[in-house]
C-alpha cells in the first residue's frame, strides 16, 4: 500500500494486540437472519440449474455461456444488486477460439528408428498460434529436464543451451515435489505449473514444447489432459496473435517418454538426474515433425460483475469471485458428452449468489462495497480473470481483498478447512477468526505439490498486489474423519473432475458449502467495516508488487 492505514476510534478497545480478523469484532459480525440466507435449499436450486444439460456445460462463446450469464443477471437482479460495471452487468472479454486437429501420429525419428506417438492415447497438441496451419518440420528435440528459469531457487533449466527452432521435453511439477530441499518442497510454486512451462519455451525461441505427463506431480490423471485437449481451445486476444509463443504446445503420456528416451540411447536414470540441481539439458539426437490444422473464431465473451455499495467508504471494494465456465461438451465417457461441471464450479457461482442475497438481507449494511465478479475462461488458463486484473473495473489500489470460491464442499461438513497457498497474506488470520466461530480450524492444503494456488482466478488478483484467498473443501469430516474425507477429495479427483460424471445427482452433501460460505461471509463483512487493508505476508512474492502501488 502507498501508505499504513491507522485504527480509528472504533477499533481502540482492540490496541494493537489483536490479529488481523479481531478488530471490532463485536460489532461486525453479521447478523443470524442473513446467516441463514445462505443454507442447503437455495444452494441445491441454484447448482441444479447451473449443472443441468440445458446449460450444456457453460462453455464460452456457446448457448451455454448464454444462458449461465444471463441466469446471473438474472439473479444478482432479482437479489437487489445494481449492476458492477456502469449500467451493465457485463464486462467483455475479447476472445480467440480454436479448434486444433493435429496429425493422428506424431512422429520423432532417430538413427536407431523412430517412435509413433498416437493422438490422444500418446501425445496431443495444439497451437496458440491464429492461423490456419501450424507445422514442425524436423525440429531437432531436446530435454531440458523440468523447463524452469528460476535464479531465485538458483535453478536454471536453459543455461547454455539453444532451442531455437527447437521441440523441448520438459517434466510436470518442480524439483520440490521430489526433493523437500529444493524450491518450496512440497508446496508447488508457479514454475511448477504447465502454463508456466509453455511461456519459458516461447521466451526461449522454442518452436515446440511437450510436457511430459505424469499422474503424481501433475495431480490429475491422463484422461483430464485427454479431455482438455481433445476439444477446442480458448485463449485471450492478443495483438500479434500469439506469434511469440511456441508453434506447437502439447503433452506426452509416460509411456511415450520412456519409448523416446530408449530410441535416443538414453536410460530413465535420465529423470533422477533432471530432478538434481546443476542437471544439464541432452540433446536426445532426435527429430519431429507435425502439422496442426486450425478452426478459428473471434468473439467475445463475459465476466458478470455486480455490486452492493457501500454506506461509507464505497471506493473501498472486497471482491467475491467464481468462474462460471466449464468445458462444454465433448468426447463422451461412459456415455454421456455433457461436462456439467456442478462441483467445477456451479457450486462457487451458487455460492456467490448465496453471499449476494446474505449482504442484502443484513441489518447492517457493509461500509464498503462488496463486488461479485464471476468469470468466464477459467477452464482456459484463467483468462476473464486476467483480463480483469488488466482492465479492473475497481481500482487495484482501492481493492482491499479478493476471495475466490471454486469446487466447494467435496468432503461434506468438517472440522476443517483448507487454505491453498497457506502462508501468503492475513486473509488467512481473518479466516481463522471466523473459523473459530464455528468451533472450525484453519489446516493448510493436504496435497500443496498440486499447486491449487496458481491454479483458479485468484491467481491473477495476487499477481497485481491485491491480497486473495482461495479456500477450498476441509477434509475431516465430523462424522467419517480425515482419512474418510481425503477419500472423497482423490476419488472426485479421479473419477468426476473435468469429466461428464460431474453432475449435480453426485453431489448428496452440502452442508460442508454452506458452513464455508457462512465463513466466508462472516470475514468478508468483518473486512466490510473496517478502515485497515489487510496485507501480504513476509516471504508471499507478491508483497512488493501490493506495496509499490
Amino acid at each position: 500500500m502507498k501508505k499504513t492505514i491507522l485504527y480509528l476510534a472504533v477499533t481502540v478497545s482492540c490496541f494493537t494486540a489483536c490479529k488481523p480478523g479481531e478488530k471490532n469484532e463485536n460489532i461486525t459480525s453479521p447478523d443470524s437472519a442473513a446467516v441463514k440466507m445462505i443454507n442447503d435449499s437455495s444452494f441445491a436450486g441454484h447448482i441444479k440449474v447451473l449443472a443441468s444439460d440445458e446449460f450444456q456445460g457453460r462453455k464460452p462463446f456457446t448457448a451455454g455461456e448464454t444462458r449461465s450469464i444471463n441466469y446471473l443477471k438474472e439473479q444478482f437482479s432479482l437479489l437487489g444488486l445494481k449492476p458492477g460495471n456502469g449500467d451493465s452487468y457485463f464486462q467483455e472479454v475479447p476472445m480467440v477460439e480454436i479448434k486444433s486437429v493435429p496429425d493422428n501420429k506424431m512422429i520423432f525419428k532417430g538413427a536407431g528408428g523412430e517412435v509413433a506417438a498416437d493422438y490422444l492415447t500418446g501425445f496431443v497438441a495444439g497451437t496458440r498460434r491464429v492461423q490456419p496451419k501450424v507445422s514442425l518440420n524436423n525440429s531437432e528435440v531436446v530435454f531440458a529436464g523440468y523447463g524452469i528459469v528460476a535464479p531465485e531457487f538458483k535453478w536454471n533449466d536453459y543455461a547454455g543451451l539453444n532451442v531455437k527452432g527447437k521441440t523441448v521435453i520438459v517434466m510436470i511439477n518442480d524439483p520440490g515435489f521430489a526433493d523437500s530441499t529444493l524450491f518450496r518442497g512440497k508446496n508447488m510454486t508457479y514454475y511448477g505449473r504447465w502454463t508456466y512451462k509453455f511461456e519459458e519455451a516461447a521466451r526461449q525461441g522454442a518452436a515446440g514444447i511437450l510436457i511430459i505427463h505424469d499422474t503424481g506431480p501433475a495431480a490429475y490423471p491422463w484422461s483430464v489432459v485427454r479431455s482438455g485437449w481433445s476439444k477446442s481451445k480458448l485463449q485471450a486476444e492478443e495483438k500479434d496473435n500469439n506469434m511469440s509463443r511456441a508453434i506447437v504446445e502439447g503433452w506426452i503420456s509416460q509411456e511415450t517418454a520412456r519409448s523416446l528416451f530408449k530410441l535416443s540411447g538414453q536410460s530413465e536414470a535420465i529423470f533422477a538426474a533432471a530432478r538434481k540441481p546443476g542437471f544439464k539439458a541432452v540433446d536426445l539426437k532426435l527429430n519431429t515433425s507435425l502439422n496442426i490444422t486450425n478452426t478459428i473464431k473471434k468473439s467475445v465473451s463475459n465476466n458478470v460483475v455486480a455490486v452492493i455499495p457501500g454506506t461509507k467508504r464505497p471506493q473501498e471494494s472486497i471482491i467475491y469471485s467464481a468462474h462460471w465456465d466449464h468445458l462444454g461438451i465433448g468426447e463422451k465417457v461412459n456415455g454421456d458428452s455433457i461436462y456439467n461441471g456442478a462441483v467445477d464450479n456451479a457450486t462457487g457461482v451458487a455460492a456467490l449468489l448465496e453471499l449476494a442475497g446474505a449482504f442484502r438481507k443484513l441489518a447492517k449494511k457493509p461500509e464498503r462495497s462488496i463486488v461479485f465478479v464471476s468469470f468466464t475462461g477459467e477452464e482456459q488458463g484463467l483468462i476473464g480473470s486476467e483480463y480483469y486484473a488488466k482492465h479492473p473495473v475497481y481500482p487495484v489500489s482501492q481493492t482491499v481483498a479478493d476471495i475466490n470460491m471454486d469446487m466447494m464442499g467435496i468432503a461434506g461438513k468438517t472440522k476443517d478447512i483448507v487454505v491453498y497457498g497457506y502462508g501468503q497474506s492475513e486473509l488467512e488470520d481473518y479466516a481463522e477468526v471466523s473459523a473459530k466461530k464455528q468451533g472450525r480450524v484453519i489446516v493448510k492444503d493436504p496435497v500443496p505439490s498440486s499447486g491449487l494456488y496458481y491454479r483458479s482466478d485468484h491467481f491473477n488478483f495476487a499477481k497485481v498486489g491485491i491480497p486473495s484467498l482461495f479456500t477450498g473443501s476441509g477434509v475431516d469430516n465430523i462424522l467419517h474423519g480425515r482419512e474418510w474425507g481425503l477419500k472423497q477429495v482423490a476419488d472426485y479427483t479421479k473419477s468426476r473432475y473435468h469429466s461428464p460424471q460431474d453432475n449435480f445427482d453426485a453431489i448428496t452433501d452440502r452442508s460442508g458449502m454452506v458452513e464455508d460460505v457462512r465463513l466466508l461471509f462472516d470475514m468478508g463483512y468483518r473486512l466490510s467495516n473496517e478502515t485497515t487493508y489487510p496485507k501480504w505476508k513476509n516471504g508471499s512474492e507478491f508483497k512488493a508488487v501490493r506495496e509499490k502501488k
